[in-house]
């Protein structure tokens, strides 16, 4: 069936419509007058992301606000560094992790201290009742909770006629996964399900102005349930990881319309909830000591600050069959590669050798700037050396033995200093661009693999 349209004029200054051609515009100028067919929209048309029965118009981009201007403190600091300064107002945001990891203690905490700043935030819940719900709010949330509003629901045309009533300033669903249409037959959970009602929270938080926290599961393999429309449809996407068994928990943007995807959120799981790491470097270099075989500090700079880390390593002799690799922390090609340059470029064979690598934390660190230091643990390990709890070793390896340079060399050296670090080897491109030199701290400008193996263990 057609669609219906009408014809109008519409001024080219000022805008002004009228159902007739004329010569002179109500502002004064003669000849703007331009025809244009405007299209009848159906009010209950639930596909549209525009407002329902409003014909829609394109905006000149230099009169549209920019979203830096509209952002929402979450009152958690590193929440708001992973989401690029704070939630948007209109954006989708994904928040996917294990089961227990602490998504919903971190969603609740921000929800109360939302409600608290803005005004009414509205929880729904297709998996928890109101009492559970606030069992968990009583133990991890301060204040007054009384902008708070929880809802136990999986039906989207009763959430939306919920949210229009309340007319909160922050949405949380938990989780997409439960939420069903009653346009669709389908079970919850279904790839059409999961189409249409992320279409209608989008619809909602674009509209609205009203920043979405959708809760999503995840499967055996740490990866999104369910159909990857999910992804592609909102504006960011956040994996909380940890052990079950270990406070740490990191928080990492693998997607992010509105800021890097290289910030992480570290946090600490204890009785009040989710407490904020300030100093993530010291939580992860606690257990390094002096004369430890196998152990290394390097650096990594994630997003907006440098992190550092601690490598171990660890060889024992192959006994039956092929040489064992095991990486954790750092890919088993990236660990493939730094061995086979190992034993041609620096003269260590580990043909016979099981190799086990890891980043002690849990952490996963992006980039190439470690591969340094797993090549001087792993030489540390096998030739029984001690090494230096006061060095850092950093620098990307490349298959000619040659070091290269990192990124932001001249800030993790200021918190190398900080932490209390008295030497770092690096690569000699970084060391010779480095103008400001911390007191206390001596650098190392090595050019390949051979030569730093040399000034760490002479």
């Amino acid at each position: 069936m057609a669609k219906k349209s009408k014809t109008v004029f519409v001024c080219q200054e000022c805008g002004y419509e009228s159902a007739k051609w004329m010569g002179q515009c109500i502002c004064g100028a003669w000849n703007t007058m331009v025809e244009e067919k405007l299209v009848e929209v159906q009010s209950d048309d639930k596909r549209r992301r525009g407002k329902s029965g409003i014909c829609p118009k394109a905006t000149p981009i230099n009169q549209v606000h920019s979203g830096d201007y509209t952002r929402m403190d979450t009152g958690i600091a590193e929440l708001n560094r992973v989401l690029g300064g704070g939630m948007v107002k209109g954006s989708l945001t994904l928040i996917s992790g294990e089961p227990g990891i602490g998504k919903s203690t971190m969603i609740i905490q921000a929800a109360a201290k939302i409600a608290e700043k803005y005004g009414k935030v509205l929880y729904v819940s297709g998996e928890e009742s109101e009492e559970q719900i606030k069992m968990r709010a009583d133990r991890v949330c301060e204040g007054d909770m009384k902008n708070l509003f929880l809802l136990a629901e999986t039906n989207m045309d009763v959430i939306s006629k919920v949210e229009e009533e309340i007319k909160p300033a922050f949405l949380i669903i938990d989780s997409i996964q439960t939420m069903y249409s009653e346009d669709l037959d389908s079970a919850p959970g279904s790839v059409s399900q999961v189409r249409i009602c992320g279409n209608m929270l989008m619809r909602i938080g674009k509209n609205g102005q009203i920043p979405v926290f959708i809760v999503a599961h995840v499967t055996k393999s740490g990866d999104l349930a369910g159909p990857k429309i999910v992804e592609h449809l909102v504006d960011c996407v956040l994996h909380f990881t940890g052990e079950r068994n270990q406070e740490l928990r990191i928080l990492r943007a693998y997607k992010n319309r509105f800021g890097t995807t290289s910030e992480i959120g570290a946090f600490e799981m204890g009785e009040q909830g989710l407490l904020e790491i300030e100093n993530l470097s010291k939580s992860f270099l606690e257990g390094l000591e002096d004369g430890t075989e196998g152990a290394m500090a390097t650096a990594v700079y994630e997003g907006t600050r440098p992190l550092l880390l601690e490598v171990q390593s660890l060889t024992s002799p192959t006994n039956i069959g092929f040489a064992r690799r095991t990486a954790l922390g750092v890919e088993l090609s990236r660990l493939n590669m730094i061995l086979a340059v190992l034993e041609r470029k620096a003269g260590v064979s580990l043909v016979n050798q099981d190799v086990y690598v890891n980043v002690v934390g849990g952490l996963k660190p992006e980039g190439t700037s470690t591969d340094l230091a797993v090549a001087l643990a792993i030489y540390s390990t096998l030739k029984g050396l001690p090494g230096s709890a006061k060095m850092i070793a950093m620098g990307e390896i490349g298959l000619t033995g040659d070091l290269r340079s990192v990124q932001n060399a001249e800030k993790i050296v200021r918190e190398a200093a900080r932490m209390g670090f008295e030497k770092i080897l690096l690569p000699k491109k970084n060391a010779e661009k480095i103008i400001e030199i911390p007191k206390g701290m001596t650098l190392v400008g090595v050019t390949n693999l051979k030569e730093a193996i040399q000034k760490t263990y002479r």
